[in-house]
């Protein structure tokens, strides 16, 4: 039996869920890195993904495509602009004031560019990438 390739992708996009939920947890439980309001939002949406994506995987659900493509999507909009008000001096002058902790604030910056909502947005930009072509691939099935 050939094994579908959606599993995969499924499975994968769970996976960096995983790792991304981990790595947040890393940060503020053993870090002590207390996050801010746009990491607070950014948190919201992808730690759901290990719980929906874990069952989806289990139940080999390829329907939960379309709803954390959507999900990714608006996780992926708010990384790029607390990405934007990290390192576009333009976009940080004008940003509102994000509470306690300044989103401006960047407690990791590895190689000059990588930071915690750099990190959040590559796993929301891979988990957009499976889900979609998760997506197209179901569709060409019931077309």
């Amino acid at each position: 039996m050939i094994k579908d390739k959606r599993e995969n992708y499924l499975f994968f996009a769970w996976a960096v869920s995983v790792i991304a939920t981990l790595g947040s947890l890393y940060f503020s439980e053993i870090k002590q890195y207390e996050p801010c309001s746009l990491c607070w939002f950014q948190r919201i949406v992808m730690y759901p993904f290990t719980v929906l994506l874990g069952i989806a995987v289990a139940r080999k659900d390829y329907r939960i495509s379309l709803y954390t493509m959507i999900l990714s999507g608006i996780g992926a909009l708010i990384s790029s602009y607390h990405y934007l008000i990290q390192k576009v001096s333009f976009f940080g002058d004008h940003a509102v004031s994000c509470g306690r902790v300044p989103c401006t604030g960047q407690y990791i910056n590895w190689f000059g560019f990588i930071t915690i909502p750099f990190l959040a947005l590559t796993a929301f930009v891979l988990i957009f990438i499976c889900s979609t072509i998760i997506w197209k691939k179901s569709k060409e099935e019931y077309a």
